[in-house]
């Protein structure tokens, strides 16, 4: 028998119940884990609270780390004993041991460890192709992030640095702000009590920057698009204080001529060879020691309820994981 975080409705932390579960064997393509360590993602409140569909009863986690104990017919890529970690669907990461499809499974370099590969696989992968793959960036130019303190943030800034790419990123805190610069960022904003569109004009001589990555949502929409140079890309991907609001097309042109989109994983790493070229980016960076993954939250899953206060509430720093 396992142990699994589970939820039968959406709403508050309250909601996921730490369970006794079976486990089973893997049919055709799957496999059996046992996890090591469990990523804990913003995005998992998303499917907590409904904003994402789940079909209910549901698992809880999309991101972990850990080792194959059985395989099922078909599986070809990873095999009996392997280190893998995985970021994706379907639901139920937040657990001892799982079976799940073996498509997104990706093999694990032994100089990383399983916490670290929890803490960093989904942030790395959309660093990785926020960064490699939405648009033609090149050394020299300068781009906006918002939540710079954040789990993909401070992924972000340090690779961001590697490439030439100058960072401008906001924070709520000076405590963030000095962990942002330390970890890349050129120039950070605390938009507690800093305009960041009048920032960043000033920071750029008045043209803007030609990309904002925004992992906010509503409260940041407006403030995004004030901040972009004519013809800009507004990059939201994510919504951490609610859904974009309905966007209006006319105002894009008035404003510049922008662009927006709103990208998903989901669809940078479906291609296996894209997946493994994006991972093997990451993690020849993470061996290198040329991008630091920290972890500055730790909880047992049993601590889940906990942890989506603690991480709602904006209190959290970096990346944080479940170990176990």
């Amino acid at each position: 028998m396992a142990q699994a975080v589970r939820f039968y409705e959406h709403g508050a932390p309250e909601v996921m119940k730490w369970e006794t579960v079976e486990v089973g064997e893997p049919g055709p393509h799957g496999v059996r884990i046992r996890h090591e360590a469990v990523g804990l993602n913003f995005a998992d409140t998303y499917f907590r609270t409904g904003l994402y569909p789940a079909e209910l009863p549901a698992g809880m986690g999309v991101e972990a780390a850990g080792v194959v104990e059985e395989v099922g017919s078909g599986v070809t890529h990873v095999q009996v004993g392997d280190r893998v970690t995985y970021t994706g669907s379907p639901l139920g990461a937040y657990s001892t041991e799982r079976v799940m499809p073996a498509a997104p499974l990706i093999p694990l370099p032994e100089a990383i460890r399983f916490d670290t590969a929890a803490a960093m696989t989904m942030r790395g992968l959309t660093t990785a192709y926020l960064l490699r793959r939405i648009h033609p960036l090149k050394a020299g130019d300068t781009v906006l992030l918002h939540a710079a303190a954040g789990g993909v943030g401070l992924i972000f800034t340090q690779w961001a640095k590697l490439l030439g790419i100058n960072v401008i990123g906001t924070v709520s805190t000076d405590e963030k702000a000095a962990i942002a610069r330390a970890h890349g960022c050129e120039h950070v904003i605390v938009y507690t009590r800093e305009n960041v569109a009048e920032r960043v004009r000033e920071i750029t001589d008045g043209a803007g920057v030609p990309v904002v990555y925004d992992s906010i949502g509503e409260s940041t929409f407006q403030t995004s698009l004030d901040c972009l140079a004519r013809r800009g890309l507004l990059v939201c991907f994510g919504t951490a204080s609610g859904p974009i609001p309905p966007i209006n097309a006319m105002q894009l042109a008035v404003k510049g001529s922008l662009f927006v989109t709103r990208p998903a994983l989901a669809d940078y790493i479906a291609d296996p060879a894209e997946r493994a070229e994006l991972a093997g980016e990451l993690f020849g960076h993470v061996e290198a020691g040329r991008i630091r993954i920290e972890i500055n939250q730790s909880y047992g899953l049993e601590d889940a309820v906990q942890a989506h206060h603690d991480l709602e509430s904006g209190r959290s720093i970096g990346s944080s994981v479940f170990r176990l």
